[in-house]
């Protein structure tokens, strides 16, 4: 008896496997994307020029880790969460959440402590790098606390190589597999 190639799974393998090897040249592309993005931000660190704060998203994403200020007019609440100092010791950066003059408002990292009691801080001028979010980083630290980590593009990851590789790798592993099931079935 002459065995046949099913054709509705064979399809079926095939477009799935196709779909596998185009995700991973999507996150090739994704790869090649990010490290202009990256080498963008390490440029804007070295800047010394300030930008104004950005008032929308589109604005945020042209001033990050350049220099900036803002008027913190008054503080609508202060909250904690961790951080790091400069020496990389484990605390909590305090974060402010301004209103600026004219509207909008603005989260503004203090500075950090071991502590999670807020200090008492009540606005005021702020200079510092923008960090995403964004939210800018206060450089010198305020209301009597530490000077928080810097913000770093090299922190953020670029795993988009190793997302390809594991595409490749299920599509390769999707027809190895179907190839060892036919064969099976053909040689039964």
């Amino acid at each position: 008896m002459i065995r046949r190639i099913p054709i509705l799974p064979t399809l079926i393998v095939l477009i799935a496997a196709g779909i596998m090897i185009r995700l991973g040249f999507w996150q090739l592309d994704r790869l090649h994307q990010k490290e202009a993005l990256l080498a963008r931000y390490a440029a804007a660190e070295s800047m010394s020029s300030e930008v104004a704060w950005p008032r929308d998203a589109a604005a945020a994403g042209n001033a990050l880790y350049r220099r900036s200020r803002v008027t913190c007019e008054s503080v609508s609440g202060i909250s904690a969460r961790a951080g790091e100092n400069r020496a990389g010791d484990g605390g909590m950066a305090h974060v402010a959440t301004c209103l600026l003059a004219g509207g909008g408002e603005a989260k503004v990292v203090l500075g950090w402590s071991r502590s999670p009691v807020s200090p008492d801080w009540r606005g005021g001028e702020v200079s510092g790098t923008v960090a995403p979010g964004p939210r800018l980083v206060a450089d010198p630290p305020l209301a009597g606390l530490e000077a928080n980590a810097r913000p770093d593009p090299a922190n953020i990851p670029n795993n988009h190589l190793s997302y390809a590789v594991q595409w490749f790798l299920f599509a390769l592993t999707a027809l190895t597999i179907y190839a060892l099931a036919l064969r099976k079935r053909l040689s039964a």
